[in-house]
């Protein structure tokens, strides 16, 4: 059993930032490209950004582009989202993933591609 540990989220005002957290075993995230997906009420789970192993290549949604960051810290085993300028329509619950299995440095936009998941943060931005 593989536990990725989410932190972070919470209630903020439009126009304000959080930055989520997420922890994941060393033996784990050494090998893993790490991503972020977030789900609100009634959609299914959309991409929000992706980050290879080691750090040097970076996606993002549209949605997200320009406001959101991506990083990994590799000797905590940790991978950020700071996330800024937030909007009402950011309201979601936020999970984060690695890609063990991935043999290349292009990180995917596929949940499919992720094999651990953490159990998911929620981000609530009030208008």
């Amino acid at each position: 059993q593989v536990e990725l540990v989410e932190s972070g989220g919470g209630l903020m005002q439009a126009g304000g930032s959080l930055r989520l957290s997420c922890k994941a075993p060393g033996r784990v995230f050494s090998r893993s490209a790490m991503g972020w997906f977030r789900q609100a009420p009634g959609k299914e789970r959309e991409f929000v950004s992706t980050i290879s192993r080691s750090g040097s290549v970076t996606y993002y949604a549209d949605s997200v582009k320009g406001r959101f960051t991506i990083s990994r810290d590799n000797a905590r085993n940790t991978v950020y989202l700071q996330m800024n300028t937030l909007k009402p329509e950011d309201t979601a619950v936020y999970y984060c993933a690695s890609d063990s299995q991935i043999l290349t440095a292009d990180p995917s936009r596929d949940p499919a591609s992720y094999d651990y998941w953490g159990q998911g943060t929620q981000v609530t931005v009030s208008s």
